[in-house]
């Protein structure tokens, strides 16, 4: 298997920096896509367990856009072959410190979207 084929790889930052930028601004359509529209899909957050598309597009669409904004850190993308990725980042927001982890799949019909989602705080 072929791991960081460059331009694989340099989709998935693309991707990534996308994801990254619908995040901070609450690009809420962009969000809500770039999440796979399946009940498998999943994100877990600080405070919630979110399962399938459905539950992350409600709380995408019902979050506060307030103080969203944050500094990223250690920022490794891994692709493995041409239609598996992983997103991994730490991130400061508020004074507290986060980490982020993604599982991204190159679907036939739909491009990259991401599977799974952790995001959490450091103690």
């Amino acid at each position: 298997m072929d791991v960081d084929l460059p331009e694989i790889l340099a989709e998935m930052q693309a991707m990534f920096a996308e994801y990254e930028r619908a995040l901070t601004t609450n690009d809420v359509a962009v969000l809500q896509a770039l999440f796979r529209r399946d009940a498998r899909t999943l994100r877990y957050g600080p405070t919630e367990n979110l399962l399938g598309w459905d539950a992350i597009a409600a709380f995408r669409a019902g979050r506060s856009p307030a103080g969203l904004e944050r500094s990223l850190e250690n920022t490794v993308v891994t692709t493995y072959g041409r239609d598996f990725a992983t997103a991994n980042t730490e991130f400061l927001r508020g004074g507290r410190r986060g980490r982020q982890s993604q599982s991204w799949v190159r679907f036939p019909d739909e491009g990259w979207r991401i599977v799974a989602a952790h995001v959490s705080f450091m103690a």
